[in-house]
């Protein structure tokens, strides 16, 4: 058996491993990696393997650098099943979807400044029609329902507690009379977060593939982050602003509207306007509302009542056309805007930030990870200008950070996750995470006396 890391090594985007096993190969994610536009174009379009020699697919969860290179592999003769929760396999078809159509407007926007500039047009990495192939190869599957994805290999997803649909991945492999344990932890989540199930831990495991994205520092209480959030939004609306919030369609858009709803309902921020620009929100709150699986008891009972506060806000707007899009940006009255993307790289984020940027009234709040080189790190640094669609703004708005609200574990469940396969495990494998987070998590770890861990390098393979 050899396993391959083909993405999230040494950054936190792109998750794509590759196993070997019985002459079959096994692929776990198909993510885009993101980062200096000048490299992940060429980094994405090129895998490092032959897609049509790949058997299988394994998804852990929707999210885009998860499953947004999908398209590529198909494209380039992957035939096989892709296989994830009933959720996640909805989700990610909307997503694909939505990526694609965000590629090809992108590259429109982009080849006519190009061709101002004199310049050769680029081509998108992949369009809808591309995308919209791949949602006939999912093959869902319940939580804890064992599966054969390919011969010597039985496999469960367990709730990973991230976003809907979201799971680790088991698998029991037999290959030349040895057995195997192995886990992928994916994503893994956090307790007491709303909407979702807590996250299952691992318990017995040989080998396993590990997130560290917060190796190096643990979460603040989700109630600390919520009261965090509240004064950003109450000193930017009552300063007559609009609060700009880049966040993922799927799960973090959703949990920042339950947040405003209270919020607002309690009286403790002005009421105001608050706007989701992003049509893969709208089709993806559809979703959630037929997943009430992947719920906590509580949530299922409010959505079953059609009473959910995500759901049932009668200050929220759902923003379905580009012009009424481009309408929010000719208002000046207080408002939040939540649009897609989490890491401001593509969609309508991009016109509100370079719309909002040079009003110090407003606001741009920064609620999850942000990968280097990302227009999202760069607001999180709070440099002074940023360079947008080819143009340069200077920063005049306010930057809040709020890093209580990842829906990513903190440091102390990490080491609390690692070390529950503590007697069985022979190697754990960190990826997506930075190095300085890797190697925090990995001291950590070693002070358990749990030595075997590993963090590999780009494409780097191991013999198992």
């Amino acid at each position: 058996m050899r396993v391959n890391f083909h993405g999230a090594a040494h950054t936190v985007t792109g998750s794509q491993h590759l196993l070997e096993i019985n002459g079959k190969k096994l692929l776990l994610d198909c993510g885009l990696y993101q980062g200096r536009r000048a490299d992940t174009y060429s980094r994405n379009l090129n895998f490092r393997y032959n897609p049509q020699d790949v058997d299988a697919v394994i998804l852990s969860h929707a999210h885009i650098d998860h499953s947004g290179n999908l398209p590529n592999l198909v494209k380039q003769g992957f035939e096989g099943h892709i296989f994830a929760t009933h959720a996640t396999a909805d989700l990610a078809s909307l997503m694909l979807a939505d990526s694609g159509h965000i590629q090809e407007s992108d590259a429109e926007f982009v080849n006519k400044k190009r061709a101002q500039r004199g310049e050769d047009p680029v081509e998108p990495l992949y369009t809808k029609q591309d995308a919209e192939e791949v949602a006939g190869m999912f093959a869902g599957v319940d939580y804890e329902q064992a599966f054969e994805p390919i011969p010597g290999v039985i496999a469960r997803f367990h709730e990973a507690g991230h976003i809907l649909g979201s799971a680790s991945v088991s698998l029991e492999i037999e290959e030349k009379g040895r057995k195997i344990r192995f886990w992928f932890s994916g994503d893994i989540g956090r307790y007491n977060l709303p909407l979702l199930r807590d996250p299952v831990l691992p318990t017995h495991a040989d080998y396993m593939i590990m997130e560290s994205t917060y190796g190096d520092k643990s979460h603040s209480n989700p109630e600390l982050a919520f009261l965090e959030f509240r004064d950003v939004v109450k000193r930017t609306l009552e300063r007559g602003g609009k609060l700009i919030v880049p966040a993922f369609a799927v799960g973090r858009t959703q949990e920042l509207v339950y947040d405003l709803n209270q919020m607002m309902f309690d009286g403790d921020v002005p009421r105001a306007p608050v706007y989701v620009d992003s049509p893969l929100a709208v089709n993806a709150t559809d979703v959630f509302k037929r997943h009430l699986e992947c719920f906590d008891d509580e949530t299922r009972k409010f959505v079953e009542e059609a009473r959910h506060p995500a759901l049932d806000f009668k200050m929220l707007t759902y923003i379905r056309s580009v012009d009424e899009s481009k309408a929010l940006n000719e208002r000046t009255d207080p408002m939040i805007i939540i649009s897609a993307s989490g890491m401001a790289e593509n969609g309508r984020i991009l016109h509100h930030i370079k719309n909002n940027i040079e009003n110090p009234k407003n606001t741009i709040c920064i609620v999850s990870w942000q990968a280097p080189d990302t227009l999202g790190r760069r607001l999180a640094d709070r440099e002074s200008e940023v360079r947008i669609y080819g143009e340069t703004y200077k920063r005049k708005c306010d930057v809040a950070t709020i890093g209580g609200l990842s829906g990513h574990a903190g440091q102390d469940l990490l080491v609390k996750y690692a070390t529950g396969v503590k007697g069985s495990v022979k190697q754990i494998f960190l990826v997506h995470g930075e190095e300085r987070q890797a190697r925090t998590l990995k001291d950590l770890l070693k002070a358990q006396k749990m030595d075997q861990v590993h963090y590999p390098g780009l494409h780097e393979g191991v013999n198992l």
